[in-house]
């Protein structure tokens, strides 16, 4: 039985096993009311000296649960340690560090769940910290584990809090001046960071949005507009942002997460400084930045200037400043997974308490809980799996605003669609998929298939079957209506003997080897086994090839988040 259940069997509150220790700082594990001593060390603490005094009970009505319980713990030097205390073996923070839950939101959030003494008593100070909003019914529900996680991260350019009043237009109700759509496979192997430039002319949508009698207002849409006003303008929400880029992009939203210039202030501060480069002194009078060429360490007001710098890099527009604050978050990314933050509990609680202060979420995840386990499965994708984009667009023929380029952001969207990655992490696999397409294929007349419809077209199974039979000979298919849930892609399930059927049925719908799953048979309408085929998101028409491009388009600019470059 662990410690805290020797607790809960004698009727003790587990917050009255730790108590501190004065002498040292540390806290320390108290099984008996009436011990003197433990005899089970924590993880990181001294044995409890006799004299130590004891943690009364909370007085009745108190709250022990409140913030202002948990004493900060000291940070000591490992060679600052009493005798007898073992120092921190070489590696340990590798444990520690699976522990951690990583996200980015307008420029970064990062939510620890610390496993040590007092963390209990922390939890409820974090959770009052978050800030949650509707969506308006613009996101799916809530992510799941069975699928990708798309979410939104918003920095908004309002000048709300202490210090931001300089930074321009203090009066403004905000945009949505820093985009960026967080694209999580489904296996949690990679991420794509979509950046959305904020002076792209797009269409704003007509947005249902609650007010605060809880009634709801359509707030009319925009046509071509600068993207930045789907948010603060007229009354719009981070719901509006949401449904806006579903528009741009054609991915559903899981969730959005939405800071203000603070979080960048006090993110970079907690992580004790953000390592950067630039390839040229920089003195920009606007965002108030002055750094000398070569690499630097920013943190606060420094760092607010560095990602709000435009003029002083690249070509001085907003798409530069876009690269910039990519190679930012690249490296905000690496510092936070770095030993010298992993091991330091003064960083990792820092972390915890600037990301959840920082953060407007949507209300589905507007609990520790639900933020946490977002957190995790956004944290398992590694960072040379982490690619940054940005939205391709060509000028607009003002100078100031900027168009979609639709020859290049439809196979950059058809690919986020498809769920594929932007690195090169995953030869092997596709080289496997694509196997499956090759070998002997059965005649079109010997293909018996299911055909369902979990895309988003009406009909789409009626007429898949109509072409298929009455076009390519697949006189055995069967249409049996909608699939149980919407799917993003479109699948082919097959048993091992119907691998020839299923090579043929890929060729004439052109199916990627992706959507070839290897399973199981199942019956169709005359009792015979058949093979499953379930039409996705990806499906346009029956006769279009279902693939998605395997490489991003020539030209569209990429940042690797395991890279350190210099800014130019």
């Amino acid at each position: 039985m662990d410690a805290q259940g020797r607790g809960r069997a004698e009727n003790i509150d587990p917050a009255d096993q730790w108590v501190l220790n004065p002498h040292t700082g540390d806290y320390e594990l108290r099984l008996d009311p009436s011990a003197g001593q433990s005899n089970v060390p924590g993880p990181r603490r001294s044995a409890r000296t006799a004299t130590a005094p004891r943690r009364r009970s909370p007085a009745p009505g108190h709250d022990r649960h409140s913030p202002e319980v948990p004493v900060q713990r000291r940070h000591r030097h490992p060679d600052d340690l009493p005798p007898g205390r073992r120092r921190p073996r070489p590696g340990s923070g590798r444990s520690r560090g699976k522990k951690i839950a990583l996200w980015i939101c307008g420029i970064l959030a990062f939510l620890v769940l610390a496993a040590g003494v007092g963390a209990y008593l922390y939890w409820d100070h974090l959770n009052d910290n978050i800030t949650g909003i509707d969506d308006d019914g613009a996101g799916t529900g809530g992510f799941s584990k069975d699928r990708p996680i798309n979410v939104l991260l918003i920095g908004t350019d309002k000048r709300t809090g202490k210090g931001n009043s300089g930074y321009g237009d203090s009066g403004s109700a905000g945009h949505a001046d820093t985009t960026i759509l967080l694209h999580v496979s489904k296996d949690r192997s990679n991420a794509t960071a979509l950046s959305i430039p904020r002076d792209m002319i797009t269409d704003i949508p007509t947005c249902p949005t609650k007010q605060d009698d809880g009634s709801t207002k359509d707030i009319p849409g925009t046509r071509s507009t600068r993207f930045n006003e789907s948010l603060g303008q007229n009354g719009r929400t981070p719901s509006c942002t949401m449904r806006t880029v579903n528009k741009i992009t054609g991915l559903e939203i899981d969730h959005f997460m939405m800071a203000d210039f603070n979080a960048v202030k006090t993110l970079s501060s907690a992580v004790g400084g953000v390592p950067v480069c630039v390839a040229k002194d920089i003195d920009d009078p606007k965002s108030h930045l002055k750094l000398s060429k070569g690499k630097h360490t920013i943190e606060g007001d420094d760092a607010l200037a560095y990602v709000r710098t435009r003029y002083s890099v690249g070509t001085g527009g907003d798409l530069s400043r876009i690269e910039l604050q990519q190679q930012f978050l690249s490296s905000l990314m690496r510092k936070m997974k770095s030993n010298d933050t992993l091991t330091s509990p003064k960083k990792l609680l820092g972390l915890a308490d600037a990301a959840t202060s920082a953060l407007t979420v949507d209300s589905q995840i507007a609990d520790l809980n639900r933020l946490k386990d977002l957190g995790l499965e956004l944290g398992k994708a590694d960072l040379k799996n982490i690619s940054f984009t940005t939205v391709p667009v060509v000028d607009n023929t003002d100078g100031a605003t900027v168009l979609l380029n639709d020859a290049k952001a439809g196979p950059l969207f058809s690919m986020l669609q498809a769920d594929q990655s932007l690195t090169e992490t995953k030869k092997k696999r596709k080289a496997a998929q694509q196997a499956r397409l090759k070998g002997p294929k059965a005649d079109a007349s010997e293909v018996r298939v299911n055909v369902y419809n979990g895309s988003h077209t009406q009909g789409a199974a009626g007429t898949t079957l109509t072409w298929l039979q009455n076009e390519q000979g697949v006189l055995k298919a069967s249409q049996l209506g909608n699939a149980p849930d919407k799917q993003a892609r479109t699948t082919l399930e097959y048993a091992p003997d119907q691998a020839d059927e299923a090579r043929r049925l890929a060729q004439i719908m052109g199916l990627p080897g992706s959507a070839m799953k290897p399973g199981k048979s199942e019956r169709n309408s005359q009792g015979l086994p058949a093979m499953t085929l379930i039409l996705g998101a990806d499906f346009k028409e029956a006769g279009t090839p279902i693939s998605a491009p395997t490489k991003v388009p020539d030209g569209v600019q990429k940042v690797e988040a395991d890279k350190a470059v210099c800014a130019k």
